[in-house]
């Protein structure tokens, strides 16, 4: 975002979109600045004290309709964008032609990183009905043709692992490696043709209640192409209901793994996916776990209420957390 002058250090205002404009304070270190042309630029700082590039860009998940909705504030920097509108089996049992050269047409200009939700109504990606499971693959595969269409590099899918699961296996251990199995099997095919495509799918959180599971699943499965995605509101649901780990210690637990954060608030009691600032989540403590990280993930706003989808966002960027 270009910095406009006579802005004063800590105040806010509002945009006509709806979010929050930060006014920043110029520190030039003791140095003279150089005039336009010159060398020598001055950092510039948020409210908070931290260097603009230090503040990671908050992505977002839309569907087309909410693109389009949005697509000024996510073209107004680098924006890391996941597209849900290619994850129903409506979308992807047909003809895809029409939407992929709708999300074309929305993308242009659009210079952060590209990813899809990808299928999972209907099926678990360990599922033991030959039926079922080719029918998994069939929908994986053809979200995978529609990455390539759009130069998506990655692909969300969901973690096989239910509460009921996390006990059991606990009763049983054999069934654990039994479910990894299954879903080596399941998902061959797709990850030898996500490798090839340069896609790495990244297995979401949804009941997991062990925050090593998904890492130790995407290890066994030996491959560059997978890796882990971790839901917050999701972990906090598991963290109340279920005795899982908080969601910070959930992020320390995936390490070098976690590549996508879908980022939304909730009480503990249900799948909320309210805007950051409207549950129960400590914000400022899962920031500094993810700054911990070897790298950076991709930090992806997920709400139900899409519409006001920059609520969460000016949340986050009046904490100084994210822009």
């Amino acid at each position: 975002r270009s910095l406009r002058p006579g802005r004063v250090e800590g105040a806010s205002a509002r945009g006509r979109s709806g979010c929050a404009f930060f006014f920043v304070q110029v520190s030039f270190g003791g140095e003279r600045a150089e005039k336009p042309g010159g060398g020598q630029t001055a950092p510039v700082f948020l409210g908070g004290g931290e260097k603009v590039e230090d503040v990671p860009v908050l992505g977002v998940a839309l569907t087309l309709d909410m693109l389009a909705r949005h697509r000024d504030w996510v073209l107004e920097v680098p924006r890391d964008l996941e597209l849900q509108s290619f994850a129903s089996p409506q979308a992807l049992a047909g003809d895809m032609g029409a939407l992929i050269a709708r999300a074309k047409g929305l993308l242009e200009g659009h210079e952060g990183r590209l990813g899809l939700h990808g299928p999972f109504l209907g099926f678990q990606i360990d599922a033991p009905d030959p039926g079922v499971a080719e029918v998994a693959r069939a929908r994986m595969l053809a979200c995978l043709d529609a990455c390539a269409a759009l130069g998506a590099d990655q692909m969300v899918i969901h973690s096989p692992v239910t509460t009921w699961d996390h006990f059991n296996h606990q009763s049983e251990p054999a069934q654990a490696l039994i479910q990894i199995e299954r879903v080596r099997w399941l998902l061959a095919p797709v990850i030898a043709r996500a490798e090839g495509m340069g896609v790495t799918l990244v297995i979401e959180n949804v009941e997991d209640v062990d925050a090593g599971a998904r890492g130790r699943l995407a290890d066994a499965l030996k491959s560059p192409a997978v890796a882990v995605s971790l839901d917050t509101g999701h972990a906090h649901y598991a963290h109340r209901l279920a005795g899982g780990p908080p969601v910070d210690v959930c992020v320390e637990v995936a390490g070098k793994r976690l590549q996508h954060v879908h980022l939304q608030d909730t009480d503990g009691f249900a799948d909320r996916h309210w805007h950051p600032g409207e549950g129960e989540l400590l914000w400022r403590t899962i920031f500094a776990a993810l700054k911990r990280l070897p790298r950076m993930p991709r930090l992806i706003l997920e709400v139900n209420d899409s519409r006001h989808i920059q609520k969460g966002a000016a949340h986050l960027a009046a904490m100084g957390l994210a822009r």
